[in-house]
């Protein structure tokens, strides 16, 4: 197990976690967690505890939505066929699935386009922009993808098609010469939240035309697909995301759509009660698994039936693929492991370069990311792909590996992402240098300390501190994710209750509790095995880093801790 820092924040306004505590008739460390995300008064707690649509921003603040509602309008007036291409994960497929179904809607004559991974790569190509072309389109429409198709789009200008970007992706440099570019990251662009997902940008501009037309509500019954994207894309779940996320969540647990039935059925999960978590670990697998392992178009056709058995047949090859992809990804992981071991000095190398042609181009995205978890290194895993190494790459917190890539570039054919995850494709011939550099420039941006993974703790916790109300509140805070993290706590003098158990694979099952309490908590550390021997074994009492859930059982809700460290008992100076 790798060794981790423990950060405890420090309260940096204590004055007003006392007031808010106050005001709020809440215990300290509630107010604390509520300070540590900038909500300081009533007022702003009010608008945390319940974000409405009334709050969500004019969509006319984003530079472009002008001119792509106009061009929508003379679509719709004139028949004319618009083509919504999207990408081929759960972002790309829920905004392309949210216009799709809201121009249906509007009577338009539209269909969509999502490339195939494995032939086609990311974005927009300029063999999709004939195929759609030939089609008769005289509107092309990209969600999630197409800020940097620069040439692409020329080239569908030059066929006669209009195009319209609807990307939330960095843009470079030069941006395409659309009718429209709709990206809150553009220089150009004022609109007050620059992170909305790329379904996110897809809602806006449904929200835009239904106001141009008079239809101000319409749009509100596809925040579920929005919200569905928003937590698989993560995104930071603040400010306008926060809104699309809780108000769609609500619209699924309420009334799903027959897609999202349908996958909460294959997926086991409880219904009324999804949250963000599970649509990042259960439901987002299931949909990305059909753009991975063959054709994500099936993805949308789901998205956008309203016939449950066809939902339902439907939802049933996604979770065969995902069968599929999950063996997958474990032998490349193990062929991975092997190869890093082997082959790797990961005291001399920063980094972990892979490249291996066999190797499924659908999956290595996800094996990097296991890489990152076992050894916190950058990670690029790489395949053949007509014979250029193509693949996925991954980073710690401290480094930003887009802009390390862009170090590299004289060795890269190309690249795009962001700051945690980017794909890339270098020349066979060139991946000795392109190594060799992105070592370098790995070792000149990171220290020692970096390359251990740090884990941020909220907030010290006592188990007399943890009431039936406390556990309301803290419910309240969702949905998590990126900016609005679950609440991670700490616990000293903690002793085990019971015969810890492992199960699954490598999953830690055990109670805990803490001296001076008679309160027991459930506890699962998941890939925690390695810590059975300090449970069984102690070295006097143990500390503990944990998050809080909820697991249903008999029809009734139960607190239960998820592990994320465990050590003997020491002091917590000793942390960073």
């Amino acid at each position: 197990m790798l060794e981790k820092i423990w950060n405890i924040k420090e309260v940096k306004d204590e004055l007003a976690v006392e007031d808010l505590a106050d005001s709020l008739n809440i215990s300290k460390v509630l107010a604390r967690l509520l300070v540590e995300r900038d909500v300081k008064t009533f007022n702003q707690a009010k608008k945390f505890f319940r974000p409405t649509t009334d709050s969500l921003y004019d969509p006319f603040l984003m530079d472009g939505m002008e001119a792509a509602t106009y061009r929508l309008i003379q679509a719709l007036t004139e028949n004319q066929l618009i083509t919504i291409y999207g990408d081929y994960d759960v972002d790309g497929t829920c905004a392309t699935s949210i216009l799709y179904l809201f121009l249906k809607e509007l009577d338009a004559n539209v269909e969509f386009y999502i490339p195939k991974r494995l032939t086609e790569g990311y974005g927009i190509s300029s063999q999709a922009i004939e195929h759609i072309k030939s089609r008769d389109t005289s509107l092309l429409i990209s969600v999630d993808c197409g800020i940097t198709a620069i040439e692409e789009t020329a080239y569908a200008n030059k066929l006669g098609m209009d195009v319209i970007i609807c990307d939330h992706h960095k843009p470079k440099e030069i941006i395409p010469d659309a009718v429209a570019v709709l990206d809150p990251l553009k220089p150009s662009c004022n609109y007050p939240f620059k992170y909305l997902s790329g379904a996110g940008i897809a809602f806006k501009l449904a929200q835009g035309l239904a106001e141009r037309i008079g239809k101000r509500d319409m749009p509100k019954k596809y925040l579920d697909l929005a919200a569905l994207a928003g937590a698989a894309d993560i995104v930071p779940l603040t400010d306008e995301n926060r809104i699309i996320v809780n108000e769609g969540l609500n619209l699924i647990n309420e009334s799903p759509r027959p897609s999202l039935d349908a996958l909460m059925e294959v997926s086991r999960l409880h219904r009324g009660d999804l949250n963000s978590g599970q649509i990042v670990f259960t439901i987002a697998p299931r949909i990305n698994a059909v753009g991975r392992l063959g054709d994500a178009e099936r993805a949308v056709e789901l998205l956008i039936t309203d016939d449950k058995n066809e939902a339902l047949e439907l939802a049933q090859v996604l979770e065969n693929e995902n069968y599929e992809r999950r063996k997958i990804d474990v032998d490349t992981f193990e062929s991975a492991i092997q190869l890093v071991e082997e082959t790797l000095d990961l005291n001399n190398e920063l980094a972990i370069v892979l490249h291996q042609e066999e190797w499924h181009p659908g999956v290595i995205g996800i094996v990097a990311s296991r890489l990152v978890e076992r050894y916190y290194r950058p990670t690029i895993l790489l395949t053949t792909i007509d014979g250029v190494a193509k693949g996925s790459a991954r980073s710690i917190s401290n480094l930003d590996i887009y802009e390390a890539l862009q170090k590299c570039e004289d060795c890269i054919i190309h690249f795009g992402g962001h700051k945690a995850a980017a794909g890339v494709a270098i020349e066979i011939e060139n991946l000795p240098e392109f190594k060799t550099k992105f070592n370098e420039i790995v070792r000149s941006s990171v220290t020692d300390e970096d390359l251990l993974p740090e884990i941020s703790i909220d907030a010290s916790l006592s188990f007399p501190e943890i009431t039936p109300k406390f556990l309301r509140v803290l419910d309240q805070f969702a949905p998590f994710g990126p900016g609005n993290m679950r609440p991670v706590f700490v616990s000293e003098n903690v002793t085990v209750s019971n015969t810890p158990r492992i199960v699954g694979n490598n999953h830690l099952l055990c109670s805990l509790k803490q001296e001076g309490s008679e309160k027991v908590f459930d506890c699962i550390g998941f890939n925690m095995g390695g810590f059975y021997d300090t449970l069984t074994n102690p070295n006097g009492n143990l500390n503990i880093v944990y998050t809080i859930d909820k697991v249903v059982r008999d029809e009734r809700t139960y607190p239960q801790f998820r592990l994320k460290d465990i050590r003997s008992k020491e002091s917590l100076q000793e942390s960073k």
